[in-house]
């Protein structure tokens, strides 16, 4: 594909089966990771990423590629075999795949490379969304964006490039299926972050980080608790999402 497009604009969508169950890894990776099977997948894919920049490189496209690494999900916390976790791991984020609003399941990898227009080693620490591929797709391709509807996405061009300094998202909303999990405030003037649960899902047993009963978190029912008022986060000061804020201890 880089070698017929090399000299014209072109889109490669890449889907990887990996670091999602069944974990299916070849035998060259296998046992290759300090991390089981799941370690093995994400050492396998790490290399499959590694090969299409590679040959982007050799075709001399690196300078003119956006390229673009990301999830769809957190990892699934309740896929496990015995003593094997095979869904991945969050970090500090709390919660996992299938969780509408806990930041450990909508928190994903976000990784861009383009040499020459980027500066390489930044980290930015703003919220943006899956749904800002399109517009900055658009935008690079030299396109215009329909005017009949309204775009949830914004170009990130301008925030990759450091020409400005927060995200255009002052609000994004947390879904889990067709249900309004919680709610995301981006306070620019100050650079808080803070999020509303209105609902959360029951974590079973009772104290442990996902619904391990079920095998999945449901969105509504009786497996989740409905919060009026809402659980109350400032992420920016508690990105584990562990203390709720209070009317009590927090007037303002």
């Amino acid at each position: 594909l880089f070698c017929r497009n090399k000299h014209k604009p072109f889109l490669l969508f890449l889907s990887f089966l990996h670091s999602h169950t069944p974990l299916l890894t070849t035998k060259k990776f296998l046992g290759t990771s300090r991390h089981g099977l799941y370690g093995d997948n994400v050492e396998e894919m790490d290399w499959m990423v590694g090969q299409v920049l590679d040959a982007l490189d050799k075709e001399g496209l690196q300078n003119t590629t956006l390229v673009y690494f990301a999830s769809d999900h957190g990892g699934w916390l309740e896929r496990q075999e015995g003593e094997r976790q095979l869904g991945g791991w969050n970090g500090i984020y709390r919660g996992g795949k299938a969780m509408g609003g806990w930041e450990g399941g909508i928190r994903v990898p976000g990784i861009f490379r383009w040499p020459g227009m980027l500066p390489a080693g930044s980290v930015i620490n703003e919220p943006t969304s899956l749904m800002d591929i399109f517009p900055t797709v658009v935008h690079l391709a030299g396109g215009a964006l329909p005017q009949d509807r309204v775009i949830d996405g914004w170009d990130l061009m301008p925030l990759l490039q450091g020409t400005v300094e927060h995200s255009e998202h002052e609000l994004l909303f947390h879904y889990c299926g067709i249900h309004l999990h919680a709610v995301r405030w981006h306070q620019k003037d100050s650079g808080a972050i803070w999020k509303a649960h209105y609902v959360t899902p029951v974590f079973q047993p009772f104290g442990a980080g996902a619904c391990y009963d079920r095998g999945f978190c449901p969105c509504f029912g009786e497996g989740v608790t409905y919060h009026d008022p809402p659980l109350l986060f400032d992420l920016s000061q508690d990105p584990s999402e562990a203390k709720p804020l209070s009317a009590d201890t927090e007037p303002l």
